[in-house]
């Protein structure tokens, strides 16, 4: 009787064990289903009983935070990943990824521009091609230059020049969006797409005209080069700039006269556009005319001057970038600041300057210098970047952030995680895809 008993008992608990565990797997069966559909609080309500903090990482808490995230609860989300792996002291890369990106998607449908536009930017930060399905709602978003953002995201992607939402954008009711799609299609190499272009030749902007002549040269077809010509000879400003923008992306060293001879246009915007192509060609010729630009009396038109400078070896530019440190305006030391770290310039040649951009009353000063910074490389550039992030306003945090997703690596990502709880939501999605990026770069041997 007493092993009967025993037996009764033990399978008894065996029983309810076996119906704990089925209960269970139902309920995150439940949970993966509203996962998939987009219905994210109930997965929280779901699984939220089933998480166990410190204990190691099971499905239920993958979903757990991943809707968190998901929900745009990022702040929350990601002090339950830090909490689960606490105990084993390693990242969870493939989960971090994950919460990264599944903390930006959601702000893709915010109802203010500004940050769609953010959480789109951050997006493009994210070289992976895996990328480009969540980029192709942005096509349909209802302001013409976050359209325009996305398509110039997509077309420097090969999955996303092949996707069909990306070319039948050659329809937006947008110039600027056409003209974009047009330059990735260019950029693809394939020269079936030339019968899909030529149409735009006939387009009824000049801009969408100059980007499917830029894309057709491109795609192997020479002559269109004469209509580029043509365009940088226009009297229409936004045709002008177009081509001359071209010249700089299409490497044809017959395009340097022309520059050099825009140089002395009476429109500012036109002469930074023909220096900034100009730098781009990297001709040897071309750097006393770059030189001599950096006296021009338009500050704007000083800055890419200095900035495009950076394209040539350090010591072809380091007299005159040095100078340029001094320069009356900010926008132009910051120019010079990135050139001379582009160009290898350790940073201590540009440590004083970097100092007194950042102690600027004015955020977009500060931001220029964290995007300088960016150029660089080395343990006191990320220092500096890192010091940034702490900075009352936002702009430069984001700045930060990004600069920090290109040239960092996994020894950032505690730095990156925290910044997933700031207080702002474009900071917080630009720390998301530099998380990503960082992620996705392979380790060193």
């Amino acid at each position: 009787m007493l092993i009967l008993s025993v037996l009764w008992v033990y399978s008894g608990v065996v029983w309810a064990k076996d119906l704990a565990k089925e209960s269970h797997d139902s309920t995150l069966v439940q949970a993966q289903q509203a996962y998939d559909q987009g219905q994210f609080q109930q997965v929280v309500d779901l699984v939220k009983p089933l998480h166990k903090e410190n204990a190691p990482v099971s499905q239920a808490s993958r979903l757990y935070i991943l809707a968190l995230a998901s929900l745009g609860k990022t702040p929350e989300a990601i002090e339950v990943y830090e909490k689960i792996i606490a105990g084993t002291k390693r990242e969870d890369e493939p989960l971090l990824r994950q919460v990264a990106i599944a903390s930006i998607l959601p702000v893709r449908s915010d109802m203010r521009e500004q940050m769609r536009g953010a959480a789109y930017t951050a997006l493009k930060e994210i070289e992976s091609d895996k990328i480009v399905e969540y980029l192709e709602k942005g096509l349909t978003d209802e302001t013409g230059m976050i359209r325009a953002l996305v398509a110039e995201a997509l077309g420097q992607r090969k999955a996303g020049q092949r996707s069909k939402v990306f070319r039948e954008a050659l329809k937006d009711g947008a110039g600027l969006v056409r003209a974009t799609v047009l330059i990735g299609l260019g950029k693809s190499g394939d020269r079936s797409l030339v019968p899909l272009i030529r149409p735009s030749l006939d387009d009824e902007q000049h801009l969408v005209q100059i980007a499917a002549a830029r894309a057709l040269y491109e795609l192997g077809h020479k002559e269109y080069w004469a209509r580029l010509e043509q365009g940088a000879t226009s009297k229409e400003g936004y045709e002008r700039g177009a081509a001359i923008r071209a010249f700089g992306e299409l490497g044809d060293p017959r395009a340097i006269p022309i520059l050099e001879k825009t140089i002395s246009d009476s429109q500012p915007s036109i002469r930074a556009a023909a220096i900034a192509a100009l730098g781009k060609l990297q001709a040897p010729e071309s750097l006393p005319t770059l030189k001599a630009v950096l006296f021009d009396r338009i500050p704007a038109v000083r800055s890419v001057a200095a900035f495009s400078m950076g394209y040539y070896e350090q010591h072809q530019v380091l007299t005159p970038l040095t100078r340029a440190l001094a320069d009356s305006n900010s926008g132009v030391q910051a120019a010079a600041v990135a050139s001379l770290l582009r160009s290898g310039a350790p940073y201590s040649a540009v440590k004083d300057t970097v100092r007194h951009l950042l102690n600027d009353q004015n955020p977009a000063i500060r931001s220029g210098a964290v995007k300088a910074l960016g150029n660089g490389k080395g343990p006191d550039v990320l220092n500096v970047l890192i010091f940034a992030l702490n900075d009352p306003l936002p702009r430069p945090r984001i700045g930060a952030s990004r600069a920090l997703g290109r040239i960092g690596d996994r020894t950032l990502l505690p730095t990156l995680k925290r910044i997933l709880r700031d207080t702002d939501e474009a900071v917080r999605v630009t720390a998301a895809a530099a998380i990503v990026r960082i992620l996705d770069k392979e380790i060193g041997l």
